[in-house]
């Protein structure tokens, strides 16, 4: 009966993947890449596909090797430590819990920017609100809607870059392929370059997600690395020529909003009708990917609560309409953060997180792979210890390029989710606890 339910083919985990990284965050978050780089977008997406996919190269492998859902906690904790997967485990939260909030604040700058007059905490508000009482309802997005709305998004970015070439094209002294967009207004710097591939990462965050499909795809083994390498090569690919003709279209980071910034370039380049276009396409993306992220969230709350690993009491249960009330309220309250904090930083703090798991997902496959197996060669040697050892240094890198503030609130993060292990352990002399991740 199990092999039934194996029918996702890799064409169908690619779209799964390349749907869950939200193709138009590249256009959420052109801005602030912008104001980062000082004008070099597209060098920082290219930084950031280097450095992920050697991350990408290690969940294949580890993805073949344990064919099951669980991602980073079931990698890190079979291939090394138990006590290392719940860290691994408690940094995934970190992305679950927040991502949210990241979505919202996203899409209520870009309201802010379309309606001035109203106080951008009234559209962060009006975000958590709507999402969070559509998920306690428990109504959920049918597949034919979500179809709708990734085709709305893309047909966006498209005409986005559609237009961008129009306006570049028209521009007699402008030429279409030039350099100049991979190069900063003051010159290749790549502290800029790193610090802004530390943000951009933030736009590949999902491709890990294919790997909780491993139970329902046909020849797990094989399907799955193919198909993570290949989303994550072609997300990458159509962030950077996306960013390419932005960049191209717009040249320089001075905006009026970066939080924003593509709204006004959509104003630029098409006039108000494509900016109701335009508008229409955010909304229907942040929408429909914070209320995904929200009910993802509420889902790994409940099953942590489920397993005790949490409150049982608070997060454990179901409410009237048999969905994780709690958990989901309580993704709302940690979303009030947003009107405290800008794009950037709650972007930042979320890589924190996915740094952190990347990281110990490539030394699982050196345990795994190259210490466990002892496996000889040239090839054994560049798969299984020195590709993840680059994954390794490349997500260390990016994660120092993180700001202060982002670095500060994910290392109280580490320790709050080491402090709890030690409690729920009482000092490691009880078992560590399991952790159901299914997302």
């Amino acid at each position: 009966m199990s092999d039934l339910k194996k029918t996702l083919t890799l064409n169908a985990l690619i779209l799964f993947g390349l749907a869950y990284m939200t193709p138009t965050v590249v256009l959420a978050t052109f801005g602030i890449l912008a104001d980062i780089t000082q004008g070099g977008v597209p060098s920082a997406y290219i930084a950031a596909l280097v450095a992920i996919i050697f991350t990408a190269i290690s969940y294949g492998h580890m993805a073949a090797i344990y064919p099951m859902a669980g991602s980073a906690y079931t990698y890190v904790s079979k291939a090394i430590d138990t006590r290392l997967g719940f860290l691994a485990g408690w940094a995934v939260l970190l992305d679950y819990l927040f991502l949210p909030m990241a979505i919202w604040l996203i899409g209520s700058a870009y309201l802010h920017s379309a309606f001035p007059s109203v106080p951008q905490a009234i559209w962060v508000l009006t975000f958590i609100i709507a999402t969070t009482t559509v998920n306690i309802l428990g109504i959920k997005t049918a597949n034919a809607i979500n179809i709708l709305m990734m085709t709305i998004q893309f047909l966006v970015l498209i005409a986005f870059v559609v237009l961008c070439v129009h306006y570049v094209w028209g521009d007699a002294t402008q030429p279409l392929w030039t350099l100049s967009p991979f190069i900063p207004t003051d010159g290749l710097d790549a502290s800029l370059i790193m610090t802004g591939a530390a943000i951009a990462c933030y736009s590949f965050l999902g491709f890990d997600a294919i790997t909780t499909l491993a139970e329902e795809t046909r020849d797990s083994r094989r399907t799955i690395p193919k198909a993570i390498i290949l989303t994550t090569l072609i997300g990458g690919t159509i962030f950077i020529v996306t960013s390419y003709f932005v960049q191209l279209s717009h040249p320089g980071a001075s905006f009026k909003n970066t939080d924003a910034a593509a709204f006004e370039i959509a104003q630029n380049i098409g006039g108000d009708i494509f900016v109701s276009i335009f508008m229409i396409g955010m909304l229907v993306g942040q929408f429909a990917s914070g209320l995904a992220s929200q009910a993802s969230a509420s889902r790994l709350l409940f099953a942590m609560g489920r397993d005790s690993v949490l409150s049982n009491k608070i997060f454990g249960k179901l409410g009237k309409f048999h969905t994780p009330v709690n958990a989901l309220i309580l993704c709302g309250a940690v979303a009030l953060l947003a009107l405290k904090l800008d794009v950037s930083t709650s972007t930042s703090f979320i890589n924190f997180g996915a740094f952190l798991a990347f990281s110990l997902v490539n030394l699982s496959v050196i345990f795994a792979c190259y210490i466990g197996k002892r496996k000889q060669g040239l090839k054994s040697h560049l798969l299984y210890l020195i590709f993840p050892v680059i994954g390794v240094l490349a997500m260390i890198w990016l994660m120092l390029s993180l700001d202060h503030l982002a670095i500060m609130l994910g290392s109280i993060w580490l320790l709050a989710g080491l402090g709890w292990l030690l409690w729920l352990t009482r000092g490691f002399r009880r078992p560590t606890p399991e952790l159901h991740i299914d997302a």
